[in-house]
């Protein structure tokens, strides 16, 4: 019985040891009366990789702590020295978020506790072992400070690189809450401006803060205070001023490195201080380019905005008010002009007061997202058909001229349009025109949803000034508008094209449902709009009454196409997944792996109801000598093609595009070994534009 249970107890304690969590090759602890420390691995093996996760583990007694890289008004950071090491070709250390420590007035940043400081190290030969040794110099403070040196070794062998169980999970753990960009956090920091002798940040969260502080890095001897912090918009922005101690300093036109952190989530951005605001909203980061230079970019963008191709079905209208201009009065001229541009101009102020509350709320905000909505998309897509079939003579609508001017725009009155037609006419261009973007467009509108109210509003209000610029000449020289022909039968011929160009609109935008729905639903539309044209083809042979019933029919068919996306067994396809097999689905998290191993990335930022992007891609990115750069090597060729489609809503890529200042799409960038932090293309490809800086960013 005695051997049965020695037998059972060592059974019993191997299965215990089996289950025990593994060290791997992490180093010994060594310790002083106020502080351990060792060095830990995330492998268990040097296997064969060119950067090795490592990590200095530290663990203070209870009232003693170490600082952060910058550590305030007193203190000095975690020092190494790796002299006697072998196989080691450098190292990099990384910092978690820090805490405050407030004493007497003195503002210090570090960690108390325990922390671990996640360092990667450069092998010389990669596969071979890694023997290392380091001399740790760390200052420890309580009510006093005692500096600490302590000799660190960790041996690495030959093997497999696998997980290290333990020091891996504790490694990860810590590594998790170095600060990123904000894209996973969620955080944003948007403005920091020099304000009477303090620095004024202003943030904004995902989710409503909690704890937050902010941590400032500005060389030069600058020291700062306590932060007083204001809350609003439901907690999810903030205002951040640190008061500057000491020597005054010249803080506007200043690098600083800013750090956010609110509990267990953080971010980094490093920004140039802006003078004083002299107004809301004003203050912003500056990039290179003030409000007056980006105003401009507007100015032009909106401009351009009037060759694309969105414009164009409300283009086709204005046509036919043009040609009924013909022979007419100067001053009638004028006045329908002036409305259609007072429409533009009013409708772009409705998209600046809706974009301001979505910012302040928390909300995705960006240049045409309102194309990743099933029923807006539909209801584009039945206005069109109708428009369509009235250019094709298969209806009039029986109002009164003044109530179908407004509703409409004049268009399917029969009649010439009055004053609020053109007004609709010029809203209705607003509309259509969001989901193209132009050049120096996505600039400005970028630069303006990145700052506050007041640039929104001027940005948007220059936009809508720069797409009424053609309304504002024609009413400025009515006579080009008199000299026309004067309407005749060739009218007739025109509607009828104007009309086919308005229903391959209808035909796109169906392409668009079909990847936010689903094909069939997409073709479900498509036929119930065919039977609206039918209805109303076949109404016009009917008598009286039947009339009438023949265009209740044609109703009820449109707006039975509203209730589709409302069936909840409706198929969606992928939201974010790229529809081309020659591009990799977009993963941020795979970019910096990729540039680390040699290898340039190309992101295409697209979306199917966004015209630029197809034009892009079928005039540059799809054809020689592009197209063989980006697909024919594949991966192996050192070029990796990653496509994000946003098509329809996606936090990941809203995040990605806020992250570069960019509010709208197409965005495309490049990374390298030599362009890490990305090169942006313009909105307009040029073949000339993407091979130079796929070839700037390569190594």
């Amino acid at each position: 019985m005695r051997s049965v249970a020695t037998g059972l107890l060592l059974l019993l304690a191997a299965l215990i040891a089996a289950n025990l969590p593994a060290h791997g090759a992490s180093g010994p602890w060594q310790r002083t009366d106020i502080v351990e420390a060792r060095l830990v691995a995330a492998v268990d093996g040097a296997g064969s990789l060119d950067r090795v996760p490592l990590g200095l583990h530290l663990k203070m007694k209870p009232g003693w702590k170490t600082y952060w890289r910058s550590p305030g008004d007193a203190g000095l950071p975690p020092q190494l020295v790796w002299d006697g090491s072998r196989n080691l070709a450098g190292t990099e250390m990384r910092w978690p978020a820090p805490h405050r420590f407030t004493l007497f007035g003195i503002e210090t940043f570090g960690y108390d506790g325990e922390v671990v400081l996640p360092i990667t190290a450069r092998p010389v030969t990669p596969g071979q072992a890694l023997d290392l040794k380091a001399s740790a110099d760390l200052l420890v403070c309580s009510d006093i400070c005692v500096p600490q040196r302590l000799e660190l070794t960790l041996a690495l062998p030959e093997g497999p690189a696998t997980s290290s169980g333990a020091d891996a999970n504790l490694l990860a753990r810590f590594t998790s809450q170095v600060p990123g960009d904000g894209t996973a956090s969620g955080l944003s920091i948007e403005s920091a401006r020099a304000v009477d002798g303090a620095l004024r940040v202003t943030a904004s969260a995902r989710e409503p803060f909690v704890d937050p502080d902010l941590f400032v890095e500005a060389g030069d001897g600058a020291a700062f205070g306590a932060p007083k912090i204001e809350f609003d918009a439901g907690d999810r922005h903030i205002t951040v001023t640190l008061p500057v101690t000491g020597e005054p300093v010249a803080l506007e036109g200043s690098p600083v490195t800013l750090t956010l952190v609110d509990g267990l989530r953080s971010m980094e951005r490093p920004v140039t201080v802006a003078g004083a605001a002299t107004g809301p909203g004003s203050g912003f980061i500056t990039d290179g380019a003030g409000l007056a230079a980006m105003l401009g970019f507007a100015l032009i963008g909106g401009l351009l905005l009037n060759l694309m191709p969105c414009v164009l079905p409300v283009l086709s209208l204005k046509l036919l008010s043009v040609v009924g201009h013909g022979g007419g009065a100067p001053r009638e001229i004028r006045a329908g002009f002036l409305m259609s541009a007072a429409g533009i101009l009013s409708s772009f102020l409705v998209l600046a007061a809706a974009a301001v509350a979505l910012k302040l709320t928390g909300s995705a905000v960006g240049w045409g997202i309102q194309f990743q909505q099933p029923l807006f998309l539909i209801f584009m897509v039945v206005l069109v058909t109708v428009f369509a079939a009235n250019l094709w003579g298969l209806f009039e609508i029986p109002l009164p001229r003044a109530i179908a001017d407004v509703a409409v725009g004049g268009a399917l009155s029969g009649h010439h349009p009055s004053l609020g037609g053109h007004f609709a006419t010029g809203a209705l261009a607003t509309l259509l025109a969001t989901p193209c973007s132009a050049p120096f467009l996505g600039t400005a509108v970028g630069f303006a949803l990145a700052r506050g109210p007041l640039e929104i509003v001027a940005v948007f209000g220059t936009l809508g000034l720069g797409l009424a610029l053609p309304y504002l000449a024609v009413a400025a020289f009515p006579s080009l508008a008199a000299r026309l022909p004067r309407p005749g039968r060739w009218m007739v011929v025109l509607r009828r094209i104007l009309g086919v160009a308005l229903a391959l609109t209808g035909v796109w935008l169906l392409s668009v449902l079909a990847i936010q729905l689903s094909p069939a639903a997409a073709l479900v539309i498509g036929a119930l709009m065919a039977a609206v044209v039918a209805t109303l083809a076949v109404r016009r042979r009917l008598p009286g009454r039947a009339r009438l019933a023949g265009g209740a029919v044609a109703a009820l068919l449109a707006v039975a196409s509203f209730a589709l996306p409302l069936v909840p067994d409706r198929t969606v396809s992928g939201a974010a997944a790229a529809t081309d097999a020659k591009w990799m689905p977009f993963d941020k998290a795979a970019i910096a792996g990729q540039v680390a191993a040699g290898r340039t990335v190309f992101v295409d930022v697209t979306a199917s109801w966004c015209i630029t992007c197809q034009a892009n891609k079928r005039l540059v990115l799809s054809r020689d000598p592009v197209a063989g750069r980006l697909f024919n090597g594949g991966a192996s060729g050192g070029v990796v093609p990653m496509q994000a489609d946003w098509t329809r809503p996606d936090d990941t890529i809203a995040a990605f595009l806020a992250e570069h200042g960019r509010y709208g799409i197409p965005f495309n960038i490049v990374y390298g070994p030599k362009a890490p932090q990305g090169i942006p293309l313009p909105e307009l490809l040029t073949e000339s534009a993407v091979l130079e800086a796929l070839d700037k960013a390569g190594g």
